[in-house]
């Protein structure tokens, strides 16, 4: 008998092309990088989207429990304990999530974003923190995150009314930035009209705020559309 040796890939063809195409998420060249960019030049932006992020989901006081989808390296993920929310990671990334198994000492899901394993209302809200912009069929996704999540919706964006937009554009033509190939950029005003139509029927209300302004500028962080990132909060009203 001839014995066929099986496929050992850790990540099939397929998957590499998630969505029908390739992502920066699916190769080991930048995965393995990752945390190493927040803890360089990326610091200062992460203290700031934090910031925007704890007074976004920490004014809604109902949410004890939390699943951020799209967690990478689980390095979000492992700060919502730290201001006191429970939370769980998922990521569609077995690279991201290698790393995410070894620094963060909770629960981990592997699973796409636009069909999550979990029954209706399994955590209090749904995180998405610079991953969002990613999805193909957001409308789906933002569906499936208001099933799951009872009280509401955080997300934290890379904002579309950045000069970093172009800066990001240019190298890519150059092929200097791969992270940005497949993203969709969004400004806050963008979003809501997707949320509107993904959330058709609900009692809901949205806050946001934006940050990712210059280290000169006079404010870090304000109500007007501009910056390199935006928090926004859905929160859901028609529950118990």
């Amino acid at each position: 008998m001839e014995i066929q040796k099986s496929n050992a890939e850790l990540i099939p063809q397929k998957a590499q092309n998630w969505q029908n195409r390739p992502e920066w998420f699916f190769n080991r060249e930048h995965t393995d990088t990752y945390e190493l960019w927040y803890e360089g030049r990326y610091k200062r932006a992460e203290v700031w989207q934090k910031k925007v992020m704890e007074q976004l989901v920490g004014a809604d006081k109902r949410v004890k429990t939390l699943l951020e989808f799209g967690c990478g390296t689980a390095r979000f993920t492992r700060w919502w304990h730290k201001i006191g929310i429970k939370a769980t990671g998922g990521d569609i990334s077995p690279l991201m999530l290698s790393q995410a198994v070894q620094l963060f000492d909770g629960d981990l899901v592997m699973a796409d974003s636009h069909h999550m394993p979990f029954k209706n209302h399994t955590f209090d809200s749904l995180a998405f923190i610079t991953t969002f912009e990613y999805y193909k069929d957001p409308v789906k996704v933002i569906r499936e995150a208001a099933r799951v999540g009872k009280y509401g919706i955080a997300m934290g964006m890379m904002n579309r009314n950045s000069p970093k937009v172009l800066r990001r554009r240019v190298q890519q033509m150059f092929g200097k930035n791969p992270f940005y190939v497949t993203a969709t950029f969004y400004t806050p005003a963008m979003l809501q009209k997707i949320i509107h139509e993904a959330l058709a029927g609900r009692d809901y209300t949205i806050e946001w705020t934006a940050t990712g302004l210059p280290k000169w500028f006079p404010v870090q962080q304000w109500n007007l559309p501009y910056g390199d990132f935006f928090g926004l909060y859905v929160k859901f009203n028609d529950v118990d």
